[in-house]
């Protein structure tokens, strides 16, 4: 959720001259349009859940597919920065930091809604993970990574749900032994009684952090990367540019203004 500038933690010399520091508007714009259909589902999210507003369709397949454009653009968009950052690690441990107080802050306060190993947290690990596996990953063909990437993750879509296998359709079942504390939580392995009202562990996540990566690479290898320079759209790619503080803000802004209103 960071911004993407080309900087000196590029992955490869195609991916970004060392030094240069340019604005790629048109992600901070796709960014920033994905960041309002959040700030409306998660409205949504409060008139159901703590509003008792009844819409059937937000708790259907509706909803869900809807909560899913949101996370996957937002996780294939940060893959997709890292490559084009400066100071990645410091950047990582910005983002775990917003997740750490999210989650202090919603256990205090709001315990029946409390977020545990949210998306922020997840972002923010992944991007500390990419910085020493970058080396290795820089030698795996882009098209094979996303390839790959793509698998391992429709493989690992149920490991939080005690199975390996495609999305729905288990193929192995894990041991039970691994689903215990709050490690074991983060890795994906969800214990039983666990619960978090944004939980995002890193499998499957991770894989779909690292498929952005790779199709960054990809962007590069065929030239189309300075398409992202394009110019934004006014309002979305500012909203883009603070997505960040915006998402750590907009819940309490959205609850305050309900609890005004309603």
């Amino acid at each position: 959720m960071k911004a993407c500038r080309i900087g000196t933690a590029a992955p490869q010399a195609g991916v970004a001259a060392q030094g240069a520091r340019r604005r790629y508007a048109l992600l901070d714009t796709i960014r920033g349009a994905t960041l309002i259909s959040m700030i409306v589902y998660h409205a949504s999210w409060d008139l159901v859940h703590l509003f008792d507003m009844d819409w059937p369709w937000y708790r259907g397949s509706a909803g869900f597919l809807w909560q899913q454009s949101i996370c996957w653009a937002f996780i294939l968009l940060s893959g997709f920065c890292w490559p084009l950052g400066r100071r990645p690690v410091h950047r990582g441990l910005g983002v775990l930091a917003a997740g750490t107080a999210v989650s202090i802050v919603t256990v205090l306060f709001v315990p029946d809604s409390r977020i545990l190993f949210g998306i922020l947290t997840m972002l923010g690990a992944c991007m500390l993970l990419m910085a020493p596996l970058d080396r290795v990953l820089r030698r795996v063909p882009a098209a094979a990574g996303v390839a790959g990437c793509a698998v391992l993750f429709f493989l690992s879509w149920g490991v939080p749900h005690g199975y390996a296998g495609i999305a729905g359709l288990p193929l192995v079942r894990l041991p039970r032994a691994l689903y215990h504390g709050a490690a074991a939580a983060f890795l994906g392995f969800m214990p039983e009684g666990f619960f978090s009202t944004d939980y995002f562990p890193l499998l499957p996540w991770a894989f779909l952090f690292a498929a952005g990566y790779f199709i960054c690479r990809l962007f590069c290898k065929h030239n189309l990367l300075e398409r992202c320079l394009s110019p934004g759209l006014p309002g979305l790619d500012a909203l883009g540019k603070r997505s960040l503080f915006i998402y750590v803000i907009h819940q309490p802004v959205l609850y305050l203004c309900m609890s005004a209103c309603l």
